[in-house]
Formats: structure tokens, C-alpha cells, sequence
């Protein structure tokens, strides 16, 4: 008869076991313990139901490689159950090491996916998958068990800025229903993935608006009286004064949805009409970007390292409004190392601590003291980089100009549409051309346009005719993109699940770097801009629009986009 051993699975007792011979294949059924093959089997099927309800359709909503996923699952759970089973050692013990095996390895698996689907442009951050959704579970299960069984059901975990929990309503309240449009609001910006979102007065009404990627949408619209009661909501929530319906007023708040946590930012003021509020999503990390992450053109990035080597001299840093100047005044003052020179602020409203800068803001309540006096201050200090965020007078732009440049760096965050207009205006405003640019070093400015959505954007040859207006060389074959907004799905087109049908999904900036030398700053001193603009050009420095081409081409955004954004901007939005 043929012997059969199998190791680890032996069972407890029995006499052959004993003596350390072997059973043979007619005694089989008494070699394995029956409970030994039910945990296996058990640890399996939990690991399986796991896979294909919760990783699987996530895989399939989000477009990513099911098929290499699947193959990966299926043969991590091969490689789990064969260490599991053929563990090279005998006795009870080995069962178990051979277990504990099996539940790393399927962990491992568990773990893989959540780390590369959680890093895929496909995936928005809303649906991340948590690691820690095992523990997030039985924490809910606990939670759920001591909820009031009279309140309402809330979707919202919201902690006010004292950072207590608000509780829920109760059922069929004033206060539920309130909530639920509450809620409603953050869930529509969210899902859309909206930056911001504004209540505030629309002719007789009051509606909110979403900016998504840069642009404005318009949400829902209220009658006046629920309008300002939802406003009054999100105050109390961020303890903030309900009378007051003139002053800016602002607090932080928490807010979770689900395995989604967001720092929101509540901010009220006064408008002509009544009263707007806005809730800024997630405040830091929507400026916090490493410098070589903003989209600068690889000469542009190694033209900034240079700008920012030394510690001496006046750059301006320049976008339009709502153009990303803070989130590039904040990456270029981190091209410094805080910790080997001492990097200042001056800002009227602190949006990002940098590790090792200090940040001053200025306090209007302050009676006797202006942003003018403030930042002259700090420049007695001799900071090595000192980043204005403002210029909110002539009295600011003069004593920035008339500071030691021999041992500090100045960046000042300016508004203008392009490098040239930011150098016109701060020469404007110091009322001294000479004195404005005699120790200026350089000019960046931005915009933000919208990047495609690679899960849906649509290729196309571009024409001769396109590739002139581009500037790309003839016989050059180019495949440009488009916006999509549908995918096929069984040969049926829906909407796309990534941007939501919108075709493009996130920002990034186009820039024009402008390092001045002695002959530009000498045509400067002399408001001589057109002859600026010629100097600069002889060294082929990118422009706004020559960057944002560049990124067409490559495949990051659209055509269209590029003109959108490239376009002179109206005279009315130039003053």
C-alpha cells in the first residue's frame, strides 16, 4: 500500500504517531485533525470574499488592470495555501507557523493592492482605499451601538473648532433637516471634487458655487432665510461669532466621510447683499507642492535652482488672481533649506507652515501698525529669505526696495498676468524705476490650466495647419489628446468614472522664468520694457504660451485648455 505523510496536519493522538512510523493511504482520515483544513479554509474564504467584493469592483470602477489583479490574488492565495500546507516541520506546532504564513501572505497581497491603487491618477483621494479599514470597522461597530436611537442618521462625522464631535439631531427636528442640507452640500462638493465651495447671495436668492479645477460651477440654490440658516450652521460649527455678518471671519474644522478626512477651512464676510461662506477643503495641502511638482519645464526647473542659490537681491513671483500664486510663492521659498538659512515670512493670512521658516502674520486689530511698518521691521531683522505675500500699498513696495539686498533674498508675491506686466506694476508701484530694478534678479510667473483625465482623454493626429500654430518643425508627427468625459464599458459609452464626465481632472501650472542680468535691469531702470522683453528673447527663454504648447504635446492637456488659458486677458481684468 502506498504511505502518505502529510506534515503539520498530523493529529493529536494515536498510536502510530507515537512510535514515528507512517500511516498508510487506507488509514488517511486519520492523519488530519478536522478542524486543521476548516481554519484554512475559513482564513481563505474570508480572504476571497474580501478580494472579489471590495478590490475587485474597485478595480472595475476605477479602469485599473482587473485581469493582472486577479492573476496576482490567485497566485499570492496559491503561494499562501502551499506554505501553509507543506511546512518542513512535524508536530502540532507546525500547523500553526504554517497558518500564521498563510494569513501574512494574504495580508501582503491585501496590502499591495491598497499601495499601488492608492497611487494611481485614476483613483481620486476620496476613494483611497484605507489600510486601516479593519480596525475603522469594529471601531463604527462599537460607535454605532451607543448611538441615540431617537437621533437622525448622519453620513458627516464633523468636529468643531474646539474639536468636539456635533452631535446628531434628533429625528423629524428643524435641526435634521438643516443637517441633511448641510451635508448634502459638502457631499455634491466632494463627489464633485470641488477645491471650495461658496454660499452666498445670487440676485434674490442665494445659491452656492463649486470651483472645480480653477472653474466656477454652480450648485444649489435656497430660498434667503434656509440659506443663512445653512451659513449659520457651518459658523456655530466653527465657533464663530453669529452676529457678526460684516467682519472676514475664519476657523478650522474637521470633517470625515466615510475612510475620507479633510481639514476644512470656514470662512464668512460681509458683501454688499448679505453675507457669504466658503469651505476650503483640505487648505494646506491644496498649496503644499514641492517645487519640482508645479509643472515647471525642465530648463525652467534647473533656472530656478540657479535663482535660488543665492541669498541676495529681489525676485518677483507673480500669477492672476486665482492663478496659484500662493501655492508658488510657498514652493519657490522652499527651493530654500530652512534649517542652513533663516527663511522669513510677512503674509496678511498664513495658508502653509514650511518646516523651519517662521511665518508673520499681520493683525489688522492691531491698533497703530500697518502691513508697511511690519515688513520693514522684518527686514531689520536681516532674514537670509524673506517671501512677501502682499503689496497692498506704495508704503509696502518702497520699503521692500529699499532693503539691504546684499544680505537678504526678497520673493514678493505680486498679481499680474504675465512676467513683463508683474515688472511694469512693481515699478508702478515703488514710483522708481531705477530704485525698483536695480537689484532685481529675476521674474516667475504662473497660471494654472487643467490637465486631462488619462482615462478618458481621446488621441488625435494634429493637422499641418495645427502644427504650425504650434510651432512644432514640419515632417514632426504629433498625437495630440483631447477631453473625453465617456468610456466604453461593454461597448456602451458612460460617463467616466474618474473625472465625473468632465474630461480633465486636476491642476497644473505653466510658467515663464525671467533671470535678469545687468543689461535687462539697465533697460529696466529706464521703464525701457519693450527693449526687456527683446533682451530676453534673444536667449529663448519659454514663455506662458510656449509652456503650455509644450504640454499639449506632451499629452497632459488639451489644445483647447492652452487656449483657454493663454488667451490676453479682457482690460478690465488688467486693471
Amino acid at each position: 500500500m502506498t504511505q502518505l505523510m502529510i506534515p503539520g496536519m498530523l493529529s493529536d493522538g494515536g498510536p502510530m504517531s507515537m512510535l514515528g512510523g507512517s500511516w498508510t493511504l487506507g488509514e488517511a482520515f486519520l492523519l488530519v485533525s478536522f478542524w486543521k483544513p476548516l481554519i484554512l479554509l475559513a482564513t481563505l474564504c474570508a480572504w476571497g470574499w474580501f478580494v472579489s467584493n471590495v478590490y475587485d469592483k474597485h478595480a472595475a470602477r476605477f479602469f485599473l488592470p482587473r485581469e493582472q489583479w486577479n492573476v496576482f490574488h490567485l497566485c499570492m492565495a496559491t503561494l499562501a495555501v502551499v506554505l501553509a500546507v507543506m511546512m518542513p516541520i512535524h508536530g502540532e506546532l507546525s500547523f500553526w507557523i504554517g497558518w500564521v504564513v498563510m494569513v501574512a501572505v494574504l495580508a501582503v497581497d491585501v496590502v499591495a493592492y491598497a499601495v499601488v491603487a492608492n497611487k494611481d491618477d485614476r483613483v481620486p483621494e476620496a476613494f483611497h482605499i484605507n489600510a486601516s479599514i479593519f480596525g475603522k470597522m469594529g471601531e463604527k461597530k462599537d460607535k454605532k451601538e451607543k448611538v441615540d436611537k431617537k437621533a437622525v442618521k448622519v453620513l458627516l462625522a464633523i468636529k468643531g473648532a474646539d474639536g468636539r464631535a456635533v452631535p446628531a439631531p434628533q429625528a423629524e427636528s428643524p435641526e435634521a433637516e438643516l443637517r441633511a442640507v448641510a451635508e448634502s452640500v459638502y457631499m455634491k462638493a466632494i463627489e464633485g471634487r470641488a477645491s471650495q465651495v461658496e454660499i452666498g447671495p445670487m440676485g434674490q436668492q442665494y445659491g452656492s458655487t463649486m470651483l472645480v479645477d480653477g472653474l466656477p460651477i454652480k450648485g444649489d440654490i435656497w430660498e434667503p432665510a434656509v440659506a443663512v440658516r445653512l451659513m449659520d450652521f457651518w459658523k456655530s460649527v466653527a465657533k464663530l461669532d453669529l452676529a457678526d455678518r460684516r467682519k472676514k471671519l475664519s476657523a478650522m474644522i474637521d470633517v470625515e466621510l466615510g475612510q475620507a478626512k479633510k481639514k476644512v477651512k470656514v470662512t464668512s464676510q460681509g458683501v454688499p447683499s448679505g453675507m457669504k461662506l466658503s469651505l476650503l477643503f483640505d487648505p494646506e495641502g491644496s498649496v503644499r507642492r514641492a517645487a519640482d511638482a508645479v509643472g515647471f519645464l525642465p530648463e525652467q526647473y534647473e533656472a530656478m535652482k540657479e535663482l535660488t542659490s543665492t541669498t541676495s537681491g529681489l525676485v518677483l513671483v507673480a500669477t492672476p488672481p486665482d492663478g496659484g500664486r500662493t501655492t508658488l510663492f510657498y514652493s519657490v521659498l522652499s527651493m530654500h533649506d530652512a534649517y542652513t538659512h533663516t527663511v522669513q515670512t510677512v503674509e496678511l493670512e498664513p495658508q502653509l507652515t514650511l518646516e523651519g521658516a517662521k511665518h508673520q502674520a499681520f493683525d489688522s486689530s492691531v491698533e497703530g501698525t500697518d502691513f508697511a511698518t511690519l515688513v520693514r521691521s522684518m527686514l531689520r531683522r536681516d532674514p537670509n529669505v524673506l517671501g512677501v505675500s502682499d503689496i497692498p500699498d506704495a508704503a509696502t513696495a518702497k520699503n521692500v526696495a529699499t532693503a539691504d539686498f546684499s544680505r537678504t533674498r526678497v520673493y514678493v508675491a505680486v498679481r499680474a498676468n504675465t512676467a513683463m506686466e508683474a515688472l511694469e506694476g512693481w515699478t508702478k508701484a515703488v514710483g522708481d524705476a531705477e530704485l525698483a530694478t536695480k537689484h532685481l534678479q529675476g521674474v516667475v510667473a504662473g497660471r494654472l490650466l487643467r490637465k486631462l483625465c488619462v482615462n478618458c482623454r481621446v488621441p488625435y493626429a494634429a493637422s499641418p495647419d495645427m502644427l504650425k500654430k504650434l510651432g512644432v518643425p514640419e515632417g514632426k508627427g504629433v498625437q495630440l489628446f483631447k477631453k473625453g468625459g465617456q468610456v466604453l464599458i461593454k461597448n456602451k459609452p458612460e460617463v467616466c468614472p474618474v473625472c465625473s464626465g468632465g474630461g480633465y481632472i486636476g491642476q497644473e501650472g505653466i510658467f515663464e522664468v525671467l533671470t535678469f542680468g545687468d543689461d535687462e535691469r539697465a533697460l529696466a531702470a529706464e521703464s525701457n520694457f519693450v527693449g526687456v522683453k527683446a533682451s530676453l528673447k534673444k536667449r529663448q527663454t519659454p514663455s506662458l504660451q510656449q509652456a503650455a504648447i509644450r504640454k499639449a504635446v506632451e499629452g497632459s492637456t488639451s489644445v483647447e485648455e492652452v487656449m483657454r488659458v493663454t488667451a490676453p486677458a479682457p482690460a478690465a481684468a488688467k486693471a
